[in-house]
């Protein structure tokens, strides 16, 4: 497979320029300008070329709920996000503890093809919160562990998994959630869980993630533990970067202040933050009217992030690229994020001079669920390209 992307402008975290991209046997063979190649070409003139996106935090919902969700409806919504690889939660009916199950996913998103699928498994069988014994089962396919819908309460069933997790090389993304304090106060639910897991890793040495950072406390811990030197890494939303706690939409952990948004993103532009993560949760609208949290966030994240991040001048486009696409692909030991010879050819062709609104109609995820309806924004995602195949093109381009 060759294709040919010309005259860009060609950004990823440590470059910025207007030149050629040419991916060949679905590797980036040969950047540089005025390249001519007998193969497929698309003109990149007035576009800009990023590495593709990397989700570290989704949910397909199947297995069991596939009317809110489903491998090809979430594939297909990855790749109109510009996303190419994804990280998919275990809380699904069965819940993804597992290999049978989890191998069972991972089989119909190769037959599938449109996206890279990391399938997590569970922290305690079946979210139980209790036994790990099914961890000692998993094998080389799994890299991630989490519970993420609710918090490991038992913090002895959770030091146990962490010592599971170091010794199988697994990294535990954790919902900070202290399901004990969450109906008094979920800022204080998420403050003690957050606190709690990061001196558990300490402890281990397990490398943690904490997802969808949310309040400023929970945020200045995980700076603390890492210049403490713990093996911590951490993602933060971007609806909890965009939005405030005036915007009423039901989202797990809760939209929060604007003291705690202008605290997250200080906490980008001083480099603790390591990944922007859609915590993509689709819904039938039946069981977001009843109250079901989430978002359906791939199709919305880079241009909330774009318009929000860069727009308004609080980081650069290569910053953006490096929460995106290098840091997540770091993290799942992908060969994605950067634009460089020898990387996947996953790549990702934007238009980001115009504005336009967003509209949840020409979601091809099944949830349209967002409080991002109509919402003007920039950043309009015209072609994605995995491995030098279009996984997805925008009506407009040409």
């Amino acid at each position: 497979m060759e294709l040919l992307i010309k005259n860009a402008r060609v950004v990823d975290p440590s470059q910025d320029f207007i030149g050629d991209v040419y991916i060949n046997g679905g590797i980036i063979y040969e950047i540089g300008k005025k390249l001519e190649k007998d193969c497929e070409v698309i003109s990149g003139e007035g576009y800009v070329l990023l590495p593709s996106f990397v989700d570290l935090h989704s949910h397909f919902r199947e297995p069991g709920y596939t009317y809110k969700e489903d491998l090809l409806s979430g594939s297909q919504a990855a790749a109109h996000g510009g996303y190419t690889a994804v990280n998919l939660m275990a809380n699904t009916k069965p819940v993804c503890s597992s290999m049978n199950t989890i191998n069972s996913v991972l089989k119909k998103a190769r037959e599938i093809n449109l996206v890279d699928i990391h399938q997590c498994a569970s922290i305690t069988e079946d979210l139980l919160g209790e036994s790990i014994d099914h961890l000692f089962e998993l094998t080389d396919e799994v890299r991630f562990i989490s519970d993420d819908g609710k918090g490991v309460s038992n913090s002895r069933v959770m030091l146990a998994a962490m010592v599971a997790a170091k010794e199988k090389n697994l990294t535990i993304i954790s919902h900070a959630e202290n399901e004990e304090l969450v109906d008094i106060d979920t800022r204080l639910a998420e403050n003690m869980m957050t606190s709690r897991d990061i001196i558990l890793s300490k402890f281990t040495g397990c490398k943690l993630h904490l997802a969808h950072v949310s309040t400023k406390e929970a945020m200045n811990d995980i700076i603390v533990g890492k210049q403490q030197g713990a093996r911590i890494t951490c993602e933060v939303t971007p609806h909890h970067l965009a939005l405030t706690e005036q915007t009423q939409y039901r989202v797990n952990p809760p939209l929060r202040k604007p003291e705690d948004v202008d605290f997250l993103i200080r906490a980008i532009k001083d480099g603790f933050v390591d990944v922007i993560a859609t915590d993509h949760a689709p819904h039938s609208m039946d069981d977001k009217m009843k109250g079901a949290p989430g978002i359906s966030g791939l199709e919305t994240s880079f241009p909330v992030c774009f318009t929000k991040l860069v727009g308004e001048g609080y980081i650069t486009l290569n910053k953006l690229s490096e929460l995106m696409s290098k840091n997540p692909a770091k993290i799942m030991e992908l060969n994605k994020g950067e634009i460089k010879i020898g990387f996947d050819g996953d790549l990702v062709l934007l238009e980001t001079k115009n504005k336009y609104n967003i509209d949840t109609t020409k979601f091809l995820s099944k949830g349209v669920n967002s409080p991002f309806e109509g919402k003007t924004v920039m950043g309009k995602i015209m072609c994605t390209i995995k491995a030098g195949r279009i996984v997805y093109k925008a009506e407009e381009f040409k």
